[in-house]
């Protein structure tokens, strides 16, 4: 294992790409390895350390990747393992890190495990999955609902058994009490770090393990029509067991002899969020997800109260993480508006700790229009008009006014509202959202205090968030504006050395400004 006084990840900042929509390089009309490895330049000047690339390993795309038949090997829509070599000899090169999607939870219903396991009752594969007998009425065995709404359970009619799977019939659900399943899930990540990878991100973490006796779900006393079928019930039996501890740390343990890093996806309330840094003497994934700030609403109260509730929570050496947004949620430029995405901008870019950006936040994209006879999520096409759908986040990078992302048809239409707002255009625009996010970033890496100092007399005042950061040198004051009038602000005698605005003082915020004060 490698040590160091810092692990790289922790003053990091990591971007997210979706490769089916970042860069097309052989005009195919889906983004590719070549594609992104042409691009790295952009986050290179972006300002980035990592990237966090969306699953590429061979699928049927039932889900886009989410589906995986082989976990050791590159789809051929988006190249082969030459290309994924180039590509993370070239990012290296840079000075980029790189992680890689895991999905552990389920596999693609054509991978070979599971063509074993389907194959008989008796086959040795059999228990590589969750299978279970009918109810008495010869329905699935409880009431546990998919994530894409319907049972969570499909039956098989040749072995007359139903078989788990939290999300499409197509992905059904591996054993992870399976310890030949454990050994082989681990074993591909091995695959993975020996080629030079420096970590994951984990899909689902927290759905891994199932209750062993399979009991109902309870039902939600808070749900009401348009949530989606899923939150019909509680999941606290399909869900976030006591067993996937020892799983995340046989991971984490994995991962730190390579020096490298996990991050899990974790939809759950801060208290039992932290449960997945686990122990002192069992540790889980470095940074279960935070996604506060896409859950939270957008004032000074609510804010200064989550940032409080998380970093009180953490526990005694955990590190903190914030993200905007991501594949499956709507953007922020959405959420906020465009004006507040810049000051959002400004507050991930200076909380404690760990910051992850998805594609396209740094251009200030809304989510996209895509037309009826356009969608291609399996979500929206499975509950139409709930608004769940995940294309509109997932249309291809606008590089040029012309789009630049392929010189073929793209696999999902670019929005014409987004054309205007390409990389070649905000990059010359010392006003533009991509050049607020290179200032931040560059003040971010340039300066301790913002990158892992402390945080600290974190206030909402009126639409007014403030909090302090410091290394015990240099102490740097944070104010946001989150409402759409002028705020009256009084702060600590300093320099504003960054405004989301033009030329700002420390007397007042302008509608929709932040800004950062270097304390005298």
């Amino acid at each position: 294992m490698v040590s160091s006084a810092q692990p790289w990840w922790q003053a990091a900042t990591i971007y997210q790409i979706y490769p089916r929509s970042f860069a097309d390089s052989d005009g195919d009309g889906i983004g590719d390895l070549r594609g992104i490895a042409d691009r790295l330049d952009h986050l290179v000047s972006l300002g980035v350390d990592a990237l966090w690339i969306s699953p590429i390993f061979p699928s049927p795309m039932a889900d886009f990747g989410y589906d995986v038949a082989d976990y050791t090997g590159i789809d051929p829509r988006f190249g082969t393992l030459a290309d994924f070599d180039a590509l993370l000899a070239k990012a290296h090169g840079l000075g980029l890190r790189v992680l890689l999607d895991f999905v552990p939870n389920h596999s693609s219903d054509r991978h070979p495990w599971f063509v074993e396991s389907r194959s008989s009752r008796d086959n040795p594969k059999r228990d590589w999955y969750v299978w279970h007998d009918p109810a008495p009425d010869g329905g699935p065995p409880n009431n546990w609902i998919s994530d894409f709404g319907g049972p969570a359970w499909t039956f098989d009619a040749a072995t007359g058994q139903y078989y788990s799977r939290a999300f499409l019939p197509e992905q059904p659900d591996l054993n992870w009490r399976n310890p030949e399943v454990r050994a082989a899930m681990l074993g591909a990540m091995r695959f993975w770090f020996d080629r030079g990878v420096d970590g994951f991100r984990i899909d689902v973490l927290w759905h891994m393990v199932k209750h062993a006796d399979f009991p109902d779900n309870p039902p939600n006393p808070d749900y009401r029509e348009g949530m989606g079928e899923m939150h019909r019930v509680l999941q606290l039996n399909s869900t976030d067991q006591p067993e996937v501890h020892a799983i995340a740390a046989d991971m984490r343990e994995l991962a730190d002899r390579y020096d490298a890093m996990l991050v899990g996806e974790i939809y759950l309330p801060v208290p039992r969020l932290m449960t997945y840094y686990g122990p002192a003497d069992a540790p889980g994934v470095h940074l279960p997800f935070n996604f506060q700030l896409i859950e939270a609403r957008w004032n000074a109260a609510e804010l200064a109260g989550r940032i409080a509730e998380y970093e009180a929570a953490l526990p005694t050496g955990g590190w903190p993480n914030w993200v905007l947004g991501n594949h499956d949620r709507p953007r922020i430029a959405t959420r906020v508006g465009a004006a507040q995405a810049r000051v959002a901008a400004m507050l991930l870019l200076t909380l404690r700790g760990t910051p992850t950006l998805y594609q396209g936040d740094e251009l200030g994209l809304p989510d996209a229009q895509v037309p009826a006879g356009k969608v291609q999520d399996p979500r929206e096409l499975r509950e139409p008009g709930l608004g769940l759908g995940r294309d509109p986040v997932r249309t291809p990078l606008p590089w040029t006014e012309e789009g630049g992302f392929t010189t073929g048809e793209p696999w999902l239409p670019i929005d014409p509202a987004h054309l205007p707002l390409n990389v070649a255009a905000q990059a010359d625009d010392r006003d533009s959202t991509l050049t607020l996010y290179r200032h931040l970033l560059a003040l971010r890496r340039a300066t301790p205090a913002l990158a892992t100092g402390t945080i600290g007399d974190v206030r909402a005042e009126g639409d007014v968030l403030t909090y302090l950061r410091s290394d015990g040198t240099d102490r740097y004051r944070i104010a946001l504006n989150l409402g759409h009038r002028t705020a009256a602000i009084d702060l600590e005698p300093g320099t504003v050395i960054l405004s989301t605005h033009d030329a700002a003082t420390a007397s007042s915020l302008r509608p929709d400004e932040g800004l950062i004060l270097k304390v005298d």
